[in-house]
């Protein structure tokens, strides 16, 4: 017994001195690196979870061009977009443009409204450039209201193709994998799925078609967890009614599942967190326990809408933003440390609830005990990766490397799968990252730094226009 103890003080001596140089070595490295070499590493690094992920805003442009315009992957579809207009362009609503139907759409439209309506295919190449650029949020004076009003509109019939919307997931799950992710849980559901000769598809029908497309090889070889929650729209007239049609969904799915959210501008007054008080506590009256991953503090002034979120029995608060501003629930927050922040800095940055990220509560949240993790939220639409988030939480708050690795840690020990899938996952990130920091530790900083070479970053246009970083 005595031996055993021995040998347990000499392993936390050992386990201290090398977590510290670890430390070491890492803020070494971070001083020397350049920002491209900087970036290589932190997209290497590996990573847990996306725990706040829109399905329909994650998808980059390119992506839904090449699914849109291939008949294989869509099912045999055509689809079309309105681009040139009858009428003077200023005359047109913003939201209108790109605007984007499917065939069986198209041929009931009138003969006026197709003559603006024009295929992918048949689409200049200028006009091809403005159609993926009117789903990115790119451009100076661009924002909320561009993203809230007019981003999401011109989707049109895209998502509601049960083809498309597979292979687009497929497409996230392939880049994420690319960057050292393990698990998904993606705000995606199966309704409103119709077929190209206009057949609508039950949620069962539509979910034995998901179900094949994420047992294909191409999927099932990239090693990642994939879970869903289903989202309500907030200020929806019929929120309420939409809260209980998902908890019977999630309660008869949860092998798929595992939580609710609930989604929309909060600014929308219809909203607000108090309304749906007594319908989620009619919900745990009739189902065991199922988690909920709610939108909050995602406004510009104080209010009360976490402390009314955490009423509603959320486990996790996406965004959190204005957080800082409501001193109780902060602390609260702070010292219970049970509830996750789930943290979205260039999202944040983007729609202006935060427009320069280095004064984001993010390091404010992480250093006080609030648990907190790294999320793309709508990546698609910022055209960006979950290493763009890295990247700016590192450059801007000075992470150490036991900060760095608690987020990844953090994305995982506070997911909504069942306890043997994250304690599984929770084992292989440690030992992942046990094996990179090995690396690291192995020969000086420029031998680490000389084999960042061989790290080749899929970067998107946030990175290039952000920080001039581009590895094609």
């Amino acid at each position: 017994m005595q031996r055993l103890a021995v040998f347990l003080v000499l392993l936390s001596v050992a386990s201290s001195g090398f977590a510290q140089t670890i430390e070491s070595r890492w803020q070494a490295l971070r001083a020397a690196a350049t920002p491209e070499q900087l970036y290589a590493f932190l997209y290497a690094l590996p990573k847990g979870g996306d725990l706040h992920q829109h399905a329909g805003g994650s998808n980059r442009p390119e992506w839904m061009w090449d699914v849109l315009t291939d008949p294989a992957r869509n099912g045999g579809d055509r689809f079309y977009t309105r681009a040139r207009f009858q009428s003077p362009d200023d005359a047109i609503a913003a939201k209108v443009r790109f605007h984007t139907v499917r065939q069986f759409t198209y041929d009931r439209l009138t003969a006026a409204a197709r003559a603006e309506y024009v295929a992918l295919t048949d689409l200049t190449a200028d006009e091809k450039t403005a159609w993926l650029n009117a789903f990115r949020l790119d451009a100076a004076g661009e924002g909320r209201r561009e993203f809230f009003d007019a981003h999401w509109p011109r989707l049109g019939d895209i998502n509601r193709n049960p083809a498309v919307r597979f292979e687009l997931l497929v497409e996230n799950l392939k880049a994420y994998a690319a960057e050292g992710v393990v698990y998904l849980e993606s705000q995606f559901g199966v309704d409103s799925c119709v077929l190209p000769d206009g057949t609508a598809l039950s949620q069962e029908q539509a979910l034995e078609q998901l179900e094949d497309r994420l047992a294909q090889p191409d999927v099932t070889r990239l090693g990642i967890t994939v879970r869903f929650q289903l989202s309500v729209l907030r200020f929806a007239a019929n929120a309420e009614a939409e809260v209980a049609e998902s908890y019977a969904w999630v309660d008869a799915h949860r092998d798929r599942w595992v939580g609710i959210n609930m989604v929309g501008i909060e600014e929308n007054g219809f909203g607000y967190p108090a309304r749906f008080l007594n319908t989620f506590r009619e919900m745990r009256r009739r189902y065991p326990k199922i988690p909920l991953a709610i939108h909050a503090g995602e406004m510009d002034g104080p209010d009360r809408h976490i402390r009314d979120t955490l009423l509603l029995g959320a486990d996790r608060i996406g965004h959190g933003v204005n957080l800082i501003k409501d001193p109780d629930t902060l602390l609260l927050l702070q010292q219970t440390r049970r509830v996750l922040v789930e943290i979205n800095l260039i999202s944040n940055q983007l729609l202006e609830y935060t427009p320069d990220v280095s004064v984001h509560p993010f390091p404010e949240y992480l250093r006080t005990g609030i648990p907190v993790c790294l999320n793309t939220d709508d990546r698609g639409m910022w055209d960006s990766n979950l290493t763009d988030e890295y990247y700016t939480a590192v450059t801007n708050f000075n992470l150490s490397w036991a900060e760095l690795t608690t987020l990844g840690r953090n994305s995982l020990a506070f997911s909504f799968a069942d306890e043997a899938t994250r304690q599984k996952l929770l084992a292989d990130y440690d030992r992942r990252v046990a094996t990179f920091a090995a690396r690291l530790s192995a020969g000086t900083v420029a031998d680490v730094l000389d084999g960042l070479a061989s790290v080749r970053p899929a970067t998107y246009s946030y990175a290039l226009r952000t920080w001039g970083l581009s590895f094609d």
